[in-house]
């Protein structure tokens, strides 16, 4: 892949509103602004390159994606936007920054529940918000996400921060299954239950579970796999290998799950390439290979997910669709700081 080229005088002439043609790129091009890591979609893109012959192009941000493409403007060179997690996805929407796609075949391929009703975004993986809980501590193999405020288990329980949009995707879920009172009833109960102030990465709480701070914590599905399988900082295996992965509420609606996923930029210089590669990336083979590389799960359905992934267990996906989460999300962020979530368990 090669590093994508960045226009700064076309930054430097929209900032002052003089208008000139959009840059010209070649036929066989398409460029990809990225939230995910770009080893971790390399040998996806590699494979469409193999298959169309189409240059990838990448820029990576950890963050400011939407505000870059929004300076850009109508000079944007961004074609295509892969990002984690809904919030992301409808920020880039709410952003302006997205154009609708119809595309017969990735209608098809990705199920109702994980696309935007307008065309704007379009889900590629899922993953699961899963409880890790202690082998040595916990025998239970069954929990539902109510459970976490049982006061049983208080001083047991470890989270990333409150306002994490992996979190407030779980509270958002919360708020759509059980209304704003109860879902802030069940989070002040979370809260109480903490083993200390909600710190570090979901990675973190599992090193925490192996040194004995807590029992149980929240954390991503694809992190275990991340974890097990990471031969350049081993001590994570030993995080990996101290915990057990309880998918909630299998026995009655399903485990939260939000998602990694694509959309087309509103200026896409290279529109049908752009197309080209979203087809490519809803369709059966980059499907398996970025489940593979990734540890989440395929949404085409029927397509499976990795050996390491399997062992975890078997997911129920709860099937409320993510525009319902998207529009709790911001009463989600509220609950967070009116139960103090982030302040940690009252003394």
């Amino acid at each position: 892949m090669h590093l994508l080229k960045t226009s700064l005088a076309a930054l430097a002439l929209s900032a002052t509103g003089l208008a000139f043609a959009a840059p010209a790129f070649a036929d066989g091009e398409v460029n990809i602004y990225s939230y995910r890591q770009p080893d971790l979609i390399k040998p996806l893109l590699d494979e469409f390159t193999k298959e169309t012959g189409i240059t990838t192009n990448v820029l990576f941000l950890d963050k400011g994606l939407v505000e870059r493409i929004q300076a850009e403007g109508a000079n944007s060179p961004a074609d295509v936007i892969l990002t984690v997690d809904i919030s992301r996805l409808t920020e880039a929407k709410d952003g302006g920054i997205t154009q609708p796609v119809a595309s017969d075949v990735i209608n098809k391929d990705i199920p109702t529940q994980y696309r935007d009703p307008d065309g704007n975004w379009f889900g590629l993986t899922t993953r699961s918000r899963v409880v890790y809980a202690s082998k040595d501590r916990v025998a239970q193999n069954e929990i539902t996400y109510e459970e976490l405020a049982d006061p049983k288990w208080k001083g047991k329980i470890c989270t990333r921060d409150g306002q994490h949009s992996y979190n407030i995707g779980l509270i958002a879920s919360m708020i759509a299954h059980h209304g704003e009172a109860e879902a802030e009833k069940w989070l002040a109960g979370l809260k109480n239950n903490l083993a200390r102030k909600p710190d570090g990465g979901d990675r973190d709480q599992a090193k925490a579970i192996l040194a004995g701070e807590c029992d149980l914590a929240l954390g991503n599905s694809y992190y275990v796999g991340l974890m097990m399988t990471n031969e350049k900082e081993p001590e994570q295996k030993e995080w990996a290998a101290a915990i057990k992965v309880l998918f909630p509420n299998a026995n009655d609606r399903g485990s939260h799950v939000n998602v990694s996923g694509m959309a087309m930029a509103k200026n896409a210089p290279n529109k049908d390439n752009a197309l080209k590669l979203m087809e490519f990336l809803s369709a059966g083979t980059a499907q398996q290979i970025y489940a593979q590389q990734v540890y989440e799960y395929p949404v085409l359905p029927g397509a499976e997910p990795s050996d390491v992934v399997k062992s975890f267990g078997t997911l129920k996906a709860d099937t409320l669709p993510l525009v319902d989460i998207a529009a709790n999300r911001k009463k989600a962020s509220e609950l967070v700081d009116k139960v103090g979530y982030n302040d940690g368990p009252s003394q």
